[in-house]
């Protein structure tokens, strides 16, 4: 009778200990680990064991679905934690499951907070968004509440926080996920525009206001005719024919002093090119 009892109470205690069908019985396996040093034998009993885990690791990459992340990667994640947790883990300090569930959980965790961000942020900013949320959550589903929105100063009297600090956990909310530049912006418009439509776009005059305040020095410089057969070049839109008679002189002589002209403008405007446009020797 008193072996039947004794019996029946290790049953119960082993039940209490794998109270998961995917909580196998690897404490012989573990003793055996922790005698072996690094080497083949060892990384094949690692292996093993954790194979026979691998479906607890399953079960906990479960709880964090829909979340943006897809099954088999949260997985993965998951048997990464559950390597760290058999290589680290002392059979003489609790049961195994009890190890492994916070470090599997934790790297899921980690997971998301440092690879999941559209917009990376600070570790702290993550946290207080985080606390934030909670806070605004447990605001709005208190019994008898008015359905507003919570201000700062009542989440922050919720979570713990400055107003200023509530401010910076609300702005890492719009961080997580990126708006597509399709998104529109204004709905109540009959004609909403999108997110595009309001970023600006490369103003090719700020290079032109550029080009000009860099050559008007080379430009003063110039001797007056030079100046003169630029002016009716490029600002009249004068042919070298026309300037030739103008000026009354030949329309070689019209170009070779455009030409001229123009190389040393460039040279003022650029000092490491020479008269004739080319790169300076050092």
């Amino acid at each position: 009778m008193l072996t039947d009892l004794t019996e029946y109470s290790e049953r119960r205690r082993a039940a209490n200990r794998h109270s998961h069908s995917d909580a196998p019985d690897t404490a012989v396996e573990f003793a055996r680990l922790a005698s072996l040093g690094s080497g083949p034998e060892r990384e094949a009993l690692c292996a093993e064991i954790v194979e026979a885990w691998l479906p607890m690791a399953h079960r906990i990459a479960g709880r964090f679905r829909n979340k943006g992340e897809s099954l088999e990667d949260l997985q993965q994640v998951a048997a990464m934690g559950l390597v760290k947790a058999v290589n680290r883990y002392e059979p003489g300090r609790g049961a195994f499951e009890s190890y492994a569930v916070p470090t599997i959980t934790g790297e899921l965790r980690r997971h998301f907070r440092d690879r999941m961000w559209d917009v990376r942020v600070p570790r702290r900013v993550q946290e207080l968004r985080n606390k934030v949320r909670a806070a605004r959550r447990e605001l709005l589903d208190q019994p008898g509440g008015s359905g507003r929105e919570p201000t700062l100063a009542e989440i922050g009297r919720q979570a713990g926080l400055t107003e200023a600090e509530v401010r910076d956990g609300m702005e890492a909310m719009e961080g997580y996920s990126a708006l597509s530049l399709d998104a529109e912006v204004s709905s109540a418009e009959p004609d909403g525009f999108s997110l595009a439509d309001t970023l600006g776009a490369p103003d090719p005059a700020y290079d032109h206001v550029n080009d000009r305040e860099a050559a008007k020095a080379g430009l003063r410089r110039l001797p007056e005719r030079e100046r003169t057969i630029l002016y009716l070049r490029y600002f009249e839109d004068m042919t070298q024919s026309r300037i030739a008679e103008e000026l009354g002189i030949s329309q070689m002589h019209v170009s070779r002093l455009i030409s001229r002209s123009c190389a040393r403008v460039r040279a003022e405007a650029d000092p490491g090119h020479d008269d004739a446009g080319q790169p300076k020797a050092a």
